[in-house]
């Protein structure tokens, strides 16, 4: 599927002094917390992670607040959809003015008339809302 890519990725985390009793569940915790939110640093959503820690011995930084910084490598499942990008997903919702799909599972998109191609014409069948092609009978969009 277009849109999902492995990152390898050499990272650096900063943790509070406080956090130095059990380091690792600090780490998963602060990688966990980038799960399933667009974040700018990977360009697209963090799916999942596999994460090794490089140093065994942490840098103290100094200043005001002191935070030490381990070095890790991880690789990163992130989801990065571009425009004119071709995506699966499932209609949950359909109107005349939009179309409401989830994709992957987590994600909600919505498709509104403006952007929806113009061979496709919204019509009621049976009781039943669809968006169908008028160049192809069997290219139907239904709920």
């Amino acid at each position: 599927m277009e849109g999902l890519s492995v990152a390898d990725a050499n990272l650096v985390m900063y943790l509070h002094p406080s956090k130095s009793r059990n380091v690792s569940q600090s780490i998963l915790r602060e990688l966990g917390s980038l799960l399933f939110k667009f974040n700018e640093t990977f360009d697209g959503v963090l799916l999942a992670y596999d994460v090794n820690i490089l140093d065994k011995q942490a840098k103290i930084l100094s200043g005001v607040h002191p935070y030490f910084g381990l070095r890790l490598k991880a690789n990163l499942l992130l989801f990065s959809p571009k425009p004119d990008m071709l995506l699966e997903g499932k209609v949950v919702k359909l109107s005349q003015e939009s179309i409401h799909v989830i994709v992957l599972g987590f994600s909600s998109a919505i498709i509104t008339a403006e952007n929806i191609r113009g061979e496709f014409k919204y019509r009621t069948k049976d009781k039943e809302e669809l968006f169908a092609s008028k160049s192809h009978k069997r290219h139907v969009i239904k709920f």
